[in-house]
């Protein structure tokens, strides 16, 4: 027979269960065009989509057009955007600043197939606010940063295998939730526990032989904003140069918590760095760079250079964008202010939860959060095990019928359109939320 606690837990479950879904049904009936919308969709794409992280079930909404920090859907339904396109919508939907230098870029002709004065600026900018970045090349997305960033690593070291961690995730080519998929690029990989100093330490001494690159996040973006404890970021530098390994910074995501990036703001240089997602201004764009004797193996100039192509790399959208963006948008002083703005609303959530008595709490740093229900310290993703997925689920679809949109995981990325004001609302609406739903996420 089960117990009075046991029997407790299952009140609650299906008391939460019905309450999702109540919520779900409510966000299927106002949301009718997006279904269609969904529906044709699988006719021609699998399961509708062509990039799984924006699928949530029952179906995804669908948009229509976004300015400045709203998102409205094509059900008519208005948001605030919190999700920042997964860090890349930095600058928001339509900032005029973004807007007049893609203008004048199409006047002038979009494909050259020639080199352009934009492309050397944006180069110099990213030089000249990365520590570890001598020298840099452009590519078409985060995912051919870090493929790029260990080949290199693995040509300049004569060694195979590449140390990442779990839960970490490096483009749709390198994927370790899980501990990997099997359609990951074919690299030997170690897969290490995200700051564990001390079994690190011991896994790069015994791997040091072999071992080509370190590639790790300042943060652990899509594995929940799980921020890298500055020892452990410490030792990895400590370890990769005793064992002759280059360490790479992904900082695709973390790139904006300064000007200089995560890196700046730790006092930590890695050998390279990867980026991507806003510094193209919003448009498709990567980049790897890092130490000139790294880097100049893809100098044409010197001998026995390899090839680095992409039709792209320089594309004029991108670069025009990505000048604008960083030269007169995104200035140190912004950066400082996102990273303040982020700081103190992720610092206001975690009280609001404390307060109404939630298993709910939001991990992250500087501008980027996400959203946990579970209690503990979260150091890695083996500490998300627990997680109460349907409470996670609930918080977001009741947040969105109040208009405010983030990642169904719980992922929050600000842009800088988004005020102070928003933010006062977006915090009153999770209050609102928590005191409707008390009963079920009661922790």
């Amino acid at each position: 027979m089960p117990t009075i606690a046991q029997q407790t837990d299952a009140r609650r479950n299906r008391t939460l269960d019905d309450a999702l879904a109540e919520a779900r049904a409510t966000y299927v009936a106002r949301r009718p065009k997006s279904k269609a919308q969904h529906e044709a969709a699988r006719t021609v794409m699998p399961g509708g989509n062509t990039r799984t992280v924006l699928y949530y079930g029952p179906f995804p909404i669908c948009a229509a057009s976004g300015e400045g920090a709203y998102l409205t859907d094509i059900d008519g339904h208005r948001y605030l955007n919190l999700l920042g396109e997964y860090t890349a919508g930095l600058y928001g939907h339509s900032h005029p600043v973004i807007r007049a230098a893609i203008d004048a870029a199409l006047d002038d002709g979009i494909n050259y197939g020639a080199h352009n004065r934009m492309e050397a600026e944006l180069a110099a900018i990213v030089c000249a606010r990365f520590p570890s970045i001598e020298l840099v090349r452009f590519t078409n997305s985060g995912t051919e940063a870090n493929l790029m960033a260990l080949a290199t690593a693995r040509h300049a070291t004569g060694r195979s295998r590449i140390m990442v961690f779990k839960g970490g995730y490096h483009g749709g080519l390198l994927y370790f939730g899980g501990g990997g998929i099997p359609i990951n690029a074919p690299y030997p990989f170690v897969l290490a526990r995200y700051n564990d100093v001390d079994g690190t330490r011991t896994m790069i001494a015994r791997e040091a032989n072999d071992l080509a690159a370190i590639l790790v996040e300042p943060m652990m973006g899509s594995a929940g904003c799980i921020p890298a404890e500055r020892e452990f970021l410490a030792m990895l530098r400590e370890e990769a140069t005793r064992a002759g390994t280059a360490l790479i910074f992904d900082e695709v995501m973390t790139s904006r918590f300064s000007s200089g990036g995560a890196q700046s703001l730790d006092g930590i240089t890695p050998d390279m760095t990867t980026l991507g997602k806003y510094i193209g201004g919003g448009m498709s764009f990567g980049a790897f760079g890092g130490r000139r004797d790294l880097m100049r193996i893809y100098d044409p100039t010197a001998a026995g250079a390899m090839p680095h192509a992409g039709t792209f790399n320089n594309n004029v959208l991108s670069m025009a964008a990505g000048v604008a963006g960083m030269a007169k948008v995104f200035t140190p002083e912004a950066a400082a202010a996102l990273h303040a703005r982020g700081e103190a609303l992720r610092t206001r959530l975690n009280a609001v939860f404390a307060d109404a008595g939630v298993a709910l709490q939001m991990t992250g740093r500087s501008s980027l959060m996400n959203l946990h229900a579970v209690t503990g310290a979260i150091r890695s993703v083996d500490d998300l095990a627990g997680s109460n997925d349907a409470a996670k689920e609930l918080v977001f679809l009741d947040l969105l019928e109040r208009g405010y949109y983030m990642a169904r995981r719980g992922f929050i990325a600000l842009s800088l359109m988004v005020s102070d004001a928003d933010l006062d609302g977006f915090v009153a609406a999770v209050k609102d939320v928590l005191a409707e739903r008390e009963d079920v996420l009661a922790a």
